[in-house]
Order: C-alpha cells, then sequence, then structure tokens
C-alpha cells in the first residue's frame, strides 16, 4: 500500500503546459444526436487549441454544435497523465485564419486540411497518476533476445 495519494490534480498552468508539450489529443463532439471521437493534431495559441480541417463530419459537428471537449494523455512505467479541455469551436475565418499559417500547424496526412478551428476554453482539468504495475517487472529486457 501507498503512504500518499497515487492520483494528483494538476494545476491550469500545468495543464497549459502539458498541452503546449504534446501534439496529438482526442476531439468528442456531438454529431446528430451522437457523440463522436477523433484524433488530431493541434497547437495551442494564446490559451485556445487550434486544428486544421477539411470538409467531413468532424466540421460539420462543431459547426452545428460548438460544445465539445478534448483531451491529451501520457503514459509511461511509473506515471500517467491525463488533460481535459471542455469548450466551444469557431471556425476562423479572414485574417484570423490566415494569422494561423505562422504557428507550427500542419497536417500529419498529406491531404488538404484548410479549415481552422479554434477551441476556446471554458474549463481545463488534469490529473497525474502513479502507476503501481508489478507484472511489468517480470518483463524480459529488450536486450535478452
Amino acid at each position: 500500500m501507498l503512504d500518499h495519494e497515487p492520483m494528483t490534480q494538476l494545476t491550469e498552468e500545468q495543464c497549459w503546459e502539458l498541452l503546449e508539450k504534446h501534439e496529438f489529443g482526442r476531439l468528442a463532439f456531438h454529431l446528430v444526436g451522437e457523440v463522436h471521437i477523433t484524433p488530431i493534431n493541434y497547437t495551442v495559441d494564446s490559451e485556445r487549441l487550434v486544428f486544421r480541417t477539411a470538409e467531413g463530419s468532424k466540421l460539420l459537428g462543431v459547426v452545428m454544435n460548438d460544445d465539445v471537449a478534448f483531451e491529451i494523455d501520457d503514459i509511461d512505467d511509473e506515471q500517467a497523465t491525463s488533460v481535459v479541455l471542455r469548450g466551444t469551436a469557431e471556425v476562423l475565418e479572414g485574417s484570423d485564419r490566415d494569422a494561423v499559417d505562422s504557428l507550427p500547424l500542419r497536417p500529419w496526412v498529406d491531404t488538404s486540411k484548410s479549415i481552422v478551428v479554434a477551441i476556446k476554453p471554458s474549463e481545463i482539468t488534469g490529473r497525474r497518476f502513479e502507476l503501481h504495475r508489478p507484472w511489468l517487472q517480470s518483463r524480459p529486457e529488450d536486450d535478452e533476445q
């Protein structure tokens, strides 16, 4: 048994640091009475998330209902971290969209994604968990093959 709490809440500042460190997460959105989750690559821009997309269900979902959630996670042998951001999505147009060209945001897949969406957060939370996985000790070492 641990003599301390294995889970800690992250501060908002720690959450933003993790969001800035990563560039891949999952977007949850509503579409025709269902909740959808899709992976996206993104960047942080002035305490908002920005991503590129093309015509399709993701764009249709955020246009029809701008209430979205976004999540990143990080896991290793000793700890797991999760950050969840809830907020509103907005399609950027004109000079707002053009300003995103100076950010480090390019499609990972070689397709045209000229539509830019920003997520303005209404809530951001994060937690870090100390993992207790004793079975990892019994894994063979990589160099013993």
